[in-house]
Parts: structure tokens; sequence; C-alpha cells
């Protein structure tokens, strides 16, 4: 079995390199040359793309094949004041340049997670409508870049409202109103509080959605120890996708704070987790979500190396024996 690991949004080791600057809304409803603030988020949106492919080229370097981009490189873009702001034109040069990257280099797998805001589920139409609006700037996105888009955004399953059934009975309701060709984009994860493995593999299996595992959630907020008699559901959402199985994995940062996520992910956590899937597919890719970012990946590569089960084939990525 080939485990690629990944990372999320910073870079830790490559400075000056964040994707994620911004401007607020007051700051741009203060500016009075409505075209000059319209720029000035263009300016930064351009710095985010660029700073994109400084990333995208560094975890080459580093042979990092899987990679999360920020929900955030382009700022105000579903804001109702910026409705008429042709963003995607605006960046057009900056997307088709990581483009031309991703075809070079097609082994790396990309995507996105949504805004903890993107709620499907809201029983407001409003927030419904926004949170689709936000979607389509992902897919949008993707577009832009060369990629794919179909599931290439995680979200969590949503609020709870008091009613965890009813919740995901809206889930269900609510999904009619999003067009098929954003259905498609989505993966759903299981969270930490509300939405666990059995109640996200319920809405994945009746909507035909990849379910993203993730291993720290599922100890946090389970209705099961036992995980692995469901891992064959999980497996068989995954049969519409043509990307490899995808999880999360990370470790809490103490037992008292235990959904917080640690500096690094813990080695031992990690391979318990690996010796018990072993074999059941041919890849997985597993994306950390570690404070430490890039660093954390790399640290916990020196030291599975450490393990004999373990085959390193490069940077990022090892077999399972």
């Amino acid at each position: 079995m080939l485990v690629r690991l990944g990372y999320s949004a910073i870079s830790v080791n490559l400075q000056n390199s964040s994707t994620s600057k911004t401007m607020t809304y007051s700051t741009f409803s203060k500016l009075e040359d409505r075209e000059a603030a319209i720029r000035k988020l263009e300016d930064i949106a351009k710095a985010n793309l660029n700073n994109l492919l400084r990333v995208l080229k560094y975890n080459l370097a580093e042979d990092i094949h899987f990679y999360r981009i920020s929900s955030k490189l382009i700022p105000l873009a579903d804001h109702p004041d910026t409705a008429d702001w042709d963003y995607i034109e605006a960046i057009k040069e900056s997307l088709m340049a990581i483009e031309q990257f991703l075809k070079a280099h097609q082994s790396m797998r990309v995507d996105f997670h949504a805004d903890h805001f993107v709620l499907i589920n809201s029983p407001k139409s409003d927030v419904l409508k926004n949170s689709i609006k936000t979607l389509r700037m992902h897919y949008k996105l993707l577009k832009g870049m060369g990629v794919i888009p179909k599931n290439r955004c995680v979200m969590h399953v949503g609020g709870g409202y008091g009613d965890k059934d009813r919740a995901l009975e809206q889930f269900i309701l609510n999904f009619a109103f999003v067009s098929p060709d954003l259905q498609q984009m989505l993966m759903l994860e299981n969270d930490d509080k509300t939405f666990n493995l059995l109640d996200t593999l319920y809405l994945c299996e009746k909507l035909a959605i990849p379910l993203i595992f993730d291993y720290h959630h599922h100890l946090a907020n389970h209705e099961e120890e036992n995980w692995v008699k469901d891992w064959d559901r999980v497996i068989q959402t995954w049969s519409h996708s043509s990307l490899p199985i995808k999880m999360h994995i990370s470790s809490p940062r103490s037992e008292e704070k235990f959904r917080a996520h640690a500096d690094h992910v813990d080695p031992a956590m990690f391979l318990t987790f690996l010796n018990e899937i072993k074999g059941s597919v041919p890849q997985i890719d597993c994306m950390i979500e570690a404070k430490q970012k890039d660093e954390a990946l790399l640290v916990l590569m020196k030291e599975l190396a450490k393990y004999s089960e373990i085959e390193v084939v490069d940077g990022a990525s090892f077999y399972m024996k």
C-alpha cells in the first residue's frame, strides 16, 4: 500500500509565502475610489497566487505530492458588494501559471477545504445561498488552474442546530439546491463534535459523496470504538472517484485538550491506523493537520523511516510492507 503525505495551506519552512493575505470589508468600504479598491483586491489575490506557485515548487523539491490550497486566496470574492467583480478574469495569468505547473507535474494532488461558514445544511436560505456562492468560487478557481473539480473540495456536514437527525435530513434537502457540478466537487468529513463517522457515512452513501475519514476526529467523537468494521463502507464511497482515497491525520494536543491539534503527528498513532487498513486499498493520501504543517510532515517521515514495516519511496511517500 502506497501512502502519500500532504499538508495544508501554510508552509512554515518557506519564508514570506502566505497565500491568505486579505483585506477586510471595513477597509475596502472606506476607500472612496471603487476602481482603486478593486485593484487592491486584485493585487492581493495575485500575490497570494504567486505565493501558491512558490509553495507548489517548494513541495515538488521536497517530494510532497499532496497539498490543500488555502480557501482564502481571493479576498472578498464572495462578498455581496463585489458581485460585479470578475476576479477570475483579473487573475487569469496567475491561474494559468499554476495550471502550467500542475500539468507538468500531474502526480501532484491539490484540493480545497471549505471554510466553517459554508453550511449546506443550514435551515436559513440566505446562509445556503452564500454557501453555494462560496463553493462556486472554489469551482472557478479549480477550473482556472486546469484542475478537474470532481472530488476536490472537502467540507463538514455543518451545524447540529439542536437536532442532529433533522440536521442530517436538512443536508439532503438542501443538497438538491446545489448544482450537479458543485455536488460532484464535494467530499464530506466526519467532525469532532457533532457528526461522527456513521452520521457522515449515512449522507455519503445516500448522496454518492466520498467520505474523508478523520482519525483524530473519530477518536474525539464516536458512537462505536470499532471504526474498522465500517472501513469498507468508507472505501465504497470512493468507488465513483478517479482519485485515491483520502484521509486526515492529526494528534491531540493533550488529554485535556484532546480536540486541539498538536504541533506534530504521533507516528505510533498513525501506524495504528495504517496497520488496520493495510492491504485494503492500493494507495491512500493522508492530509496532515498539525500546527507545524510541512515541518510536521518532514519530521513524521523521519520518524516513520525507523520502523521496519516502512519502505520509504521519497521525501513524503512510503510503502507499508
